[in-house]
């Protein structure tokens, strides 16, 4: 299915039918599930989402970092209808099946490091990051678990407990997992030395609260994000994963890597952790893994990951044959599509057109990102003092528009971009200019 590369604004957004959806969604689904944008998508592709109204939107978002090759790419639909029509379940630990091992295969071979790796693959996330602390602890015999200020990793009770903000992932959901410990992230922007001294500080005080708090002897994993998502974006200072990673492989610390919203050429590298030559020991993948179908993936050193007793990994659901197609027809688009250099291309147009806004609006107080993952955090001007109520008004009147963006921080003062990789550059262009207007009307 063609879907013209344009926005369309037919309606007010949402439109006539998509408020009748909304209501409907109101009386079904319990409040707690928020919506960003309420209009209900009828079809999606390239660089838009159409809506039931008929409007068009340029998206900015990308089903948060999940549809990087597009929605409904061909070769994820081709390989799926195929699938569907063969069967759809066996369940891979009663009889399995050839697409699971492949998707396992092609992981071992492209994520970071030239080690044996094994995979395992589950549904979601916070799934793939739970199954990681569950083999660091197996096989370290260790329990204690670090994470860092303004990380994500999930909702459920262990991931909850990882993640560091409350409102709204951890608030009234206690009590939480135990041995979970918080350690500074190297947040180049907030740094209260400057950013220059940001990597060298953040790494010491990490490593000083590791070692005289816990106790390296106890840490089982150090988990992190190379990129903070739902944090803000936050590019760790450089020289900072480097020195977390190096004190973990000292200390024989299972050093984890939650590139779930980072991975599959997100950010100008195949993962994240490459760009300053990271190797984990385990690294979970999600999100952009299968194109939409719920898939994620662990990946970690073969010694590692055998450890673990025969029926202590697994679930019914995980690797499920339908979501195993779409990620190699996944792996295959970014490859033959090289989405790993447009997403470079994408952070080429928009981190210096953000940069000119800033020096414009000094209600941006910071540009950042990499690749196809940026973000701009809106402060009160003259200040670095969060300003959420401006990103809330810049968001608004971008929908209004036709824009779909997401925000994101601890603070609530962040605007996330994250398009998908095989946006047009008109469109990404386009986008860029509706923002820039939403920003110069505050």
């Amino acid at each position: 299915m063609s879907i013209p590369q344009e926005r369309r604004v037919v309606t007010a957004i949402p439109g006539p039918r998509s408020q009748e959806l909304l209501a409907r969604k109101q009386a079904a689904v319990p409040a707690g599930i928020g919506t960003t944008l309420p209009v209900f998508v009828t079809r999606a592709g390239g660089g838009v989402v159409e809506d039931a109204d008929g409007n068009s939107l340029i998206d900015f978002g990308s089903g948060i970092a999940v549809t990087n090759v597009g929605n409904a790419a061909p070769k994820v639909v081709e390989r799926v209808q195929k699938q569907v029509a063969d069967f759809t379940h066996t369940c891979f630990m009663v009889t399995p099946y050839e697409s699971y091992v492949r998707v396992c295969e092609k992981l071992n071979e492209l994520t970071p490091g030239d080690h044996e790796k094994r995979t395992f693959l589950v549904n979601s996330g916070a799934e793939a990051v739970e199954n990681a602390v569950k083999v660091a602890r197996h096989a370290t015999g260790r329990q204690a678990v670090v994470v860092f200020e303004h990380g994500y990793h999930g909702r459920t009770l262990l991931t909850m407990t990882l993640t560091a903000k409350n409102m709204p992932y951890k608030h009234r959901f206690g009590p939480f997992a135990p041995e979970v410990y918080r350690v500074p992230l190297a947040y180049p922007y907030r740094w209260p030395t400057g950013p220059d001294n940001c990597a060298e500080e953040a790494a010491a005080q990490a490593i000083d609260a590791i070692t005289k708090q816990i106790g390296a002897e106890n840490v089982a994993a150090v988990v992190i994000e190379p990129i903070a998502g739902e944090g803000g974006f936050i590019v760790p200072a450089r020289g900072f994963l480097p020195r977390i990673a190096e004190f973990c492989k000292d200390n024989g610390i299972v050093f984890v890597a939650d590139e779930v919203q980072t991975g599959f050429a997100r950010t100008g590298t195949l993962f994240a952790c490459e760009d300053e030559g990271v190797v984990p020991d385990i690294i979970a993948t999600a999100k952009g893994i299968a194109g939409g179908l719920p898939l994620a993936a662990v990946t970690g050193r073969a010694e590692l990951m055998d450890a673990v007793h025969v029926g202590g990994l697994g679930g019914t659901y995980g690797g499920n044959p339908l979501a195993c197609e779409a990620a190699l027809g996944v792996l295959e688009t970014i490859e033959e599509e090289d989405l790993v250099a447009k997403a470079r291309r994408i952070g080429e147009i928009m981190l210096p057109r953000l940069e000119a806004m800033k020096e414009r609006f000094d209600v941006i107080g910071d540009v950042r990102g990499r690749g196809a993952m940026i973000a701009i955090e809106l402060v009160e001007p003259g200040t670095k003092e969060p300003n959420p109520t401006a990103v809330q008004a810049v968001v608004k009147r971008c929908h209004a528009e036709g824009l779909l963006v997401l925000t994101a921080g601890t603070y609530g003062n962040v605007l996330r971009f994250l398009p998908p990789l095989v946006m047009p550059e008109h469109l990404l262009e386009e986008g860029l200019g509706i923002l820039e207007k939403a920003i110069a009307e505050l």
